[in-house]
């Protein structure tokens, strides 16, 4: 956990300054692997959809639960053009793997052992959730925890 942090707190130091990054922005481009092994390129593998992407980690008090609510608003949404991306922050592929496992989620998680993707993301706290409209601009974000009626809603105004 101490790696994460320290790569999380370097977010606010150096040339581009992620933290600033939020709604109508374009959402930062990222290449990483999946818990399968898949490659995941965003947003070339995903244009035309409305895309939420989690930024989570196992020792999060609030993200199982929250993940869980994501999967069932996916589970009804998926069909039209809604996809999720659990990205996590700087656990390795083992502890991803465990994680996913037990909260029994089937959304794609993705794995940013090195928290490169947070940090480009300028997540400072987790659970971070940035809703990307099918034009690749962020329509909102949402710090913290959230329950299942703001994911239905803001899914389903990007969706319209």
């Amino acid at each position: 956990m101490l790696p994460l942090l320290a790569a999380l707190a370097l977010t606010a130091c150096g040339g581009d300054d992620p933290t600033r990054l939020n709604t109508g922005d374009a959402a930062p481009a990222f290449t990483t692997t999946s818990l399968g092994s898949a490659s995941v390129k965003f947003p070339d593998d995903l244009r035309g959809k409305v895309v939420v992407i989690r930024f989570w980690a196992d020792w999060c008090r609030y993200c199982e639960n929250e993940m869980k609510a994501i999967e069932r608003v996916w589970q009804r949404h998926k069909g039209e053009g809604l996809e999720v991306l659990a990205v996590n922050a700087g656990q390795s592929k083992a502890e991803v793997e465990a994680f996913i496992r037990k909260i029994g989620v089937t959304y794609p998680a993705l794995l940013d052992e090195q928290a490169v993707i947070s940090k480009k993301y300028g997540v400072l706290a987790l659970p971070t959730t940035y809703f990307v409209g099918k034009d690749g601009t962020i329509r909102a974000k949402v710090i913290g925890e959230a329950d299942e009626a703001t994911f239905e809603r803001v899914a389903m105004e990007l969706l319209k």
